[in-house]
């Protein structure tokens, strides 16, 4: 079954990387009692995720903030050390940007937002979303037609239903 806005986010561990390297975090640790961005995308260092989803939240932090968002996440089934880097190859950190990984994709299998191409080597990736989540709960969930676009879940059409 696939999230939908209204639904509470199922709790999940997923890694972070820390200053001693990986450590687990539990998603509701993250959203508890807060007001977060999510947005999930098929893979670190692709082409649409690199060049336009990243870049679209790293434009609109701020402008996030300032609404009262107290996180953004980015989401990917990769592992923690290729997000860190990837993180820091495109500025995503530095601006205040978490990266989150689901390497096993158990919350994208959780929330029924995987999606396979294996053709170009993508197995059991997440389909690209953007979410405001209130307190565990999805309040605006925008989910792209297909892995290659970013124009609903991008930062600024996530921050126009703000």
């Amino acid at each position: 079954m696939t999230i939908s806005q209204g639904d509470k986010l199922p709790d999940a561990d997923l890694i972070r990387m820390g200053s001693d390297g990986p450590e687990t975090v539990a998603l509701s640790s993250l959203t508890q009692g807060r007001r977060v961005v999510i947005f999930a995308l098929p893979g670190a260092y692709t082409g649409t995720c690199t060049t336009a989803h990243v870049p679209s939240f790293m434009r609109t932090k701020d402008q996030f903030m300032d609404k009262g968002v107290e996180d953004i996440f980015c989401l990917s089934v990769n592992d923690p050390f290729v997000l860190a880097a990837w993180g820091d190859s495109t500025g995503a950190t530095a601006a205040g940007i978490t990266m989150l990984a689901d390497p096993q994709a158990a919350f994208t299998k959780a929330v029924g937002m995987e999606f396979s191409a294996p053709p170009v080597g993508l197995i059991d990736r997440s389909r690209r979303y953007a979410m405001i989540v209130e307190d565990g709960t999805v309040n605006v969930l925008h989910v792209e037609e297909g892995p290659g676009v970013c124009e609903v879940s991008g930062g600024e059409a996530l921050l126009a239903t703000l």
